[in-house]
């Protein structure tokens, strides 16, 4: 029998099912995340509307999309998804998460389906989706090509992608490992690896090769001052995010 490919690396998945059950924790290990959130949902429900033609002042802007938010660890993007109308799939390899997120999701009174499952094993179901969250998720996979690839299958023609990264340089070294896991320790030390780290240029080249087409990149900006993020058009340094389209 052939072995089935995955792109999963369990040492990846451990750390985070270690951590699964502070998601939601505004203070906990994944403080960063919610810090950074409301920047990642501006730059998504923009690029969604845009694409898709939809209007964010009505009511259910994204009724009659279906998302999938891969990587999507306790639900912080799937929620405001579906609050926006979205059918909501919500997939991550890392089992612990899943409960986690249902749970909360049902106190939101949120219908999303969440899977203990890959992007691999949702490509052999024939599933399609018209988006896919792809948020910091590229850099924790054994094999990004295969990932994308996987991911590109996923999507109807005319789908968008939206993945975000951590750009690879020694400002991301100081920023994202020493600062955020040593200094600050918003996250256990070693929750990233510094050689997995991929720039925009080479996110671009993997996202072609997948069989996308890349249409924007910009960067996600921490001011240490105002102790806030925003959206740049110019500084892809340390966290950055793509968007590109299934043309296949």
């Amino acid at each position: 029998m052939q072995e089935k490919l995955s792109t999963v690396d369990a040492a990846e998945v451990a750390k985070f099912e270690a951590m699964a059950l502070e998601w939601w924790d505004l203070e906990g290990k994944f403080k960063p995340l919610h810090m950074l959130n409301p920047c990642r949902l501006d730059y998504i429900t923009q690029q969604i509307a845009s694409e898709f033609g939809r209007n964010l002042k009505e009511a259910l802007p994204f009724q009659g999309l279906r998302i999938l938010d891969i990587g999507c660890g306790g639900g912080l993007l799937c929620e405001p998804m579906a609050r926006l109308g979205a059918d909501v799939v919500g997939a991550d390899a890392a089992k612990n998460n899943i409960p986690v997120a249902r749970i909360h999701a049902q106190k939101q009174n949120l219908p999303i389906d969440y899977r203990h499952t890959t992007a691999e094993d949702l490509q052999q179901k024939g599933e399609l989706f018209d988006i896919i969250l792809n948020m910091e998720v590229v850099e924790h996979v054994a094999n990004p090509l295969m990932y994308l690839s996987a991911c590109q299958k996923l999507l109807r023609p005319g789908g968008l992608h939206i993945c975000s990264t951590i750009n690879r340089n020694l400002k991301s070294f100081a920023s994202a490992i020493i600062g955020a896991e040593w200094v600050m320790q918003w996250l256990p030390k070693g929750t990233h690896d510094w050689k997995k780290f991929i720039t925009p240029d080479e996110l671009f080249k993997l996202l072609t090769q997948a069989g996308l087409d890349p249409l924007d990149r910009k960067g996600f900006v921490f001011n240490k001052f105002k102790w806030s993020w925003s959206i740049s058009f110019e500084n892809l340094d340390v966290n950055y995010v793509t968007t590109s389209k299934n043309t296949l």
